[in-house]
């Protein structure tokens, strides 16, 4: 019985690279010269940090930029409040990885409101579509692609 996979993951090493080119943009930017402000990437966090809290937004900017130029979706970051210690401002970002349980049951209460004949259920951090024909599968992934979600969705193990 053909199936596939609803899931959320994102390519650590694609933000691993839009870190190092929002640094490397830091260091050229007029705006930013003689300012101690830099992304640091640990533990599938990155931490933003500068000497004003403007500065904040911009580097948050630039960051977005850097991850729609690696084709990540700006929806993948979870953003912390701004942090103040003495003179530096600090935020840190994580990055959404896999469904949650409320996020997966709005996916298998819209695809059973779609009236599809296919069956969907949460396993874990993903949510498996199973079909008797192809072709409802992939109306069931044209579905999830055109509706609004919290955060990207991939489509994985496609099997028929």
């Amino acid at each position: 019985m053909p199936s596939f996979d609803v899931v959320s993951e994102v390519a650590m090493n694609e933000v691993r690279n839009a870190v190092e080119n929002a640094n490397r943009e830091l260091e050229t930017r007029f705006d930013f010269r003689g300012v101690d402000a830099d992304f640091e990437l640990n533990n599938d966090k990155v931490t933003l940090s500068a000497d004003a809290e403007f500065q904040l937004q911009q580097m948050l900017d630039i960051f977005q930029a850097k991850l729609v130029q690696r084709n990540l979706d700006v929806r993948i970051m979870d953003l912390a409040e701004v942090g103040h210690s003495g003179k530096r401002y600090s935020q840190e970002i994580t990055f959404k990885q896999g469904i949650d349980s409320a996020s997966a049951k709005k996916i298998v209460k819209q695809i059973k409101d779609s009236k599809l004949k296919v069956q969907a259920a949460i396993q874990g951090e993903q949510v498996r579509v199973t079909g008797k024909k192809r072709d409802d599968l992939q109306q069931v992934m044209a579905l999830l692609r055109g509706s609004d979600q919290d955060q990207p969705l991939q489509f994985t193990n496609f099997r028929d």
